[in-house]
């Protein structure tokens, strides 16, 4: 068992912009929060390195801890393979879900996080029923607690698009996939 010396919340990041809403929101609900990017599923590598110094950007200005994956992309296409032709929030995403969220249960687990919770529901054009429940699953497989939330609720997407905006943060136009690159 590992040691709880984090004993707080492991948000999953999967982008600067789409963290505005949720990371503020746990901490002024009194949580330790800290950060996870996962990002092997963002193509090109360029695209990835974006998206990485404005997650790095965004954590600095909440305070807060962030640790970023290392950048694995040809085990992400191993097993995100046959998968393309889905739109976004399709069942192809099933399978991307599936690897970040696992990435950062285990995480989680081994830093002695007690939950984890991920900010992909604040996007409207993301299943959240789907990702609460792979949630859900992988993170009782490693003994954490997953903390379900909608971010998208109550114009979560439309103030994290201002926030981002107000911020100065690099906001990408499509999901991260080499699938969604030619959406």
């Amino acid at each position: 068992m590992p040691s709880r010396q984090n004993s707080g919340l492991l948000l999953h990041v999967c982008c600067a912009p789409d963290a505005t809403v949720p990371w503020p929101e746990l901490i002024a609900e009194g949580r330790k929060v800290g950060g996870f990017f996962y990002g092997s599923n963002i193509h090109p590598p360029r695209e990835w390195r974006l998206r990485r110094d404005a997650v790095l950007k965004f954590a600095g200005i909440v305070g807060g801890v962030i640790e970023i994956s290392r950048y694995d992309p040809d085990s992400w296409m191993s097993a995100a393979r046959g998968r393309h032709g889905f739109p976004e929030g399709g069942e192809g995403c099933a399978v991307c879900f599936e690897l970040q969220l696992s990435a950062a249960a285990r995480f989680a687990a081994a830093r002695g996080y007690d939950e984890l919770c991920s900010t992909l529901t604040i996007s409207p054009h993301k299943d959240p029923a789907l990702i609460n429940g792979i949630g859900t699953r992988v993170s009782a497989d490693e003994g954490v607690v997953w903390i379900e939330r909608v971010w998208r609720k109550r114009d979560g997407f439309k103030i994290s698009v201002a926030r981002s905006i107000e911020l100065g943060l690099y906001r990408q136009r499509y999901c991260g996939c080499v699938y969604s690159v030619r959406e």
